[in-house]
């Protein structure tokens, strides 16, 4: 039944849209728990830190980069995180340990963290427009593929559902960057992946949800498609403020 109803979708899709894997690009991204006392001195830092990687961008060691502020507060999660992003694992630990050797992964901000944590990830679905982007907003879902689920699970669902749908909202400017992660060093169990979206606006964050609601109308086998190989009470979402630079 899940192959069948994944194929039926995956023939729909292919008469809009031939969806092609591409080179893999790593994304490092660095989660801290700040203090909202410390919260104007997390804005210093992050600007430091953008003048590195504005470099590093320059020089062509990364693709991409910037900052996220959490919008939706769990008791225990993140408030910040930075990240950027290169086309080889050699790209993100080189900026890596830029960081680490000039002594700003130990500035007095972040030693006041409660919580930090680090991941990894690689991505074969993505896209973007180039240009620094301030004040936009970046969505993730993270999902839990079920124990049953083909080995190429992730491929299937990105060529035949996620990928064209993220490539309309880009075209259309509702969003300035899409990707579909997962993790490159396994810090959590194998089996989970992310979409994630840098939404132009508010208003893009409700233009991606009125395309997902039209899609899921006017393709009824895609939640049922969606449905079949991902575990629903593991999904997780994710809204973050964001400045982000893009080569």
């Amino acid at each position: 039944m899940c192959a069948l109803t994944i194929t039926a979708v995956a023939v729909g899709s292919a008469h809009a849209q031939e969806v092609k894997e591409k080179p893999p690009m790593y994304s490092y991204v660095g989660n801290w728990a700040i203090p909202r006392a410390q919260w104007a001195e997390m804005d210093k830092n992050t600007a430091a830190d953008a003048k590195v990687l504005d470099k590093a961008l320059a020089a062509g060691t990364i693709i991409g980069h910037g900052n996220d502020v959490n919008l939706v507060h769990e008791a225990d999660g993140a408030t910040h995180d930075d990240w950027w992003s290169a086309m080889s694992m050699a790209g993100v630990i080189n900026v890596l340990e830029q960081f680490y050797q000039s002594g700003t992964a130990t500035t007095p901000v972040l030693a006041s963290a409660t919580k930090h944590y680090d991941n990894i990830y690689v991505s074969r679905f993505y896209n973007w427009h180039p240009g620094t982007y301030k004040n936009v907003y970046t969505h993730v879902g993270s999902y839990k593929l079920k124990a049953d689920a083909p080995d190429d699970a992730v491929e299937t669902l990105s060529k035949s559902l996620i990928v064209p749908l993220l490539e309309k909202m880009l075209a259309d400017g509702a969003i300035h960057e899409y990707e579909i992660d997962t993790q490159a060093i396994h810090s959590d169990a194998p089996g989970t992946f992310s979409v994630v979206y840098i939404a132009a606006n508010a208003d893009g964050l409700d233009k991606v949800n009125a395309a997902v609601q039209e899609t899921l109308k006017s393709s009824p086998l895609t939640g049922p498609a969606f449905g079949s190989m991902t575990e629903s009470a593991a999904h997780r979402d994710y809204l973050a403020r964001t400045s982000a630079t893009y080569k």
